[in-house]
């Protein structure tokens, strides 16, 4: 995807197929696709923004399966695993075992892969982070959760349209 312009003029069916790329829940998606056009990106934006805070924790849920554990960069050359990859950037080769048994931690505690806006951070903020998310309880970390997929969208959604 290149401009607004294109990702408007997509058909229903394709904007939600692009936008799963940028969250993995369908509700979110169908929500987003369904506000075209846009008549700008702050408008896109606003209306990702609005999607994400209207997510079931199924819906969650479902987006969480489509993301990799912090260190564990995906092969594939699809778009989402691009960005996956470029968000992940800090991490270290030295960090991965590091970050594994935090991963292992964590899913053992919540049931779920370990989620953390990555861009910008370093293996060591991503590695404290999820040491220190180990001690919130259920519905604290589902909010930390929420909010943490809401940007990765928003960062991506972003992405889709530049």
């Amino acid at each position: 995807m290149a401009e607004l312009s294109q990702f408007n003029a997509l058909s229903p069916a394709d904007a939600e197929h692009e936008l799963l790329a940028c969250c993995a829940a369908p509700a979110w998606a169908r929500e987003v696709a369904a506000g075209r056009p846009y008549r700008d990106v702050l408008a896109l934006r606003a209306a990702g923004d609005r999607a994400a805070r209207h997510l079931t924790w199924d819906d969650v849920a479902r987006a969480l399966s489509a993301h990799p554990r912090i260190g564990e960069r995906p092969a594939g050359d699809d778009r989402e695993s691009t960005w996956s990859r470029r968000e992940q950037a800090g991490v270290a080769e030295s960090a991965k075992e590091a970050l594994a048994e935090a991963n292992r931690a964590y899913e053992e505690r919540f049931d779920h892969v370990f989620l953390i806006f990555a861009t910008g951070k370093t293996d060591a903020e991503m590695l404290a982070a999820a040491r220190a998310r180990l001690a919130n309880d259920e519905e604290t970390e589902r909010g930390v959760v929420r909010n943490e997929l809401r940007k990765i969208a928003l960062l991506r959604l972003e992405r889709l349209v530049s």
